[in-house]
């Protein structure tokens, strides 16, 4: 369950056939000329109906973009591969925010030092101090970097972190395999 089970990695997702059928339901609603895709518009529309809220320009322009450029719209096909995509993310983010909330011990919304140590003692008891140090203490890159002196991090700040580690993994493995 934890960082050695899930190795920190999206769950892959899979509509039921009663999910699917729903899917599909959805799709044929929002695509009302019977075109056979889905415009922006519509995209946007099943978006709402599925996962409640209005995708941002910048997410519809990126699945559309990603869009054979012959074709007027998204497929059925592209809408169910986006669908599980979204649905794999959700599962990963619920999965780091269930992992952050097991730590988080005085429901606080963020973890210290102590509570981070104190965690990885129980979850990964030969993991060496100074891998968890060097997690806690991680800059983070894109926009704001975490001050030094911080105490403690927030599970947007851990999730990244989590995602920056397996990077860095990944590209150690990578390396020592060549």
């Amino acid at each position: 369950m934890f960082f050695s089970q899930a190795g920190a990695q999206p769950r892959t997702w899979e509509a039921s056939p009663s999910e699917r059928k729903k899917l599909v339901e959805v799709f044929k609603a929002c695509d009302e000329d019977n075109k056979g895709y889905l415009s922006r518009e519509d995209f946007k529309v099943a978006v709402v109906m599925l996962f409640g809220y209005k995708p941002s320009k910048i997410e519809a322009n990126s699945v559309m973009s990603s869009l054979n450029p012959d074709t007027s719209g998204i497929s059925l096909e592209e809408f169910l591969n986006f669908v599980r995509k979204k649905k794999e993310l959700q599962l990963y983010r619920n999965e780091i925010r269930h992992i952050f909330t097991a730590f988080d011990r005085h429901y606080r919304g963020y973890l210290t030092l102590e509570d981070f140590q104190k965690a990885f003692k129980q979850v990964a008891p030969k993991l060496p101090e100074r891998i968890i140090l060097e997690v806690f203490r991680m800059k983070k890159e894109v926009q704001k970097p975490i001050k030094r002196r911080k105490k403690h991090m927030s599970c947007k700040v851990i999730r990244y972190k989590v995602k920056m580690r397996k990077a860095k993994m990944k590209s150690e493995f990578r390396s020592q395999r060549r």
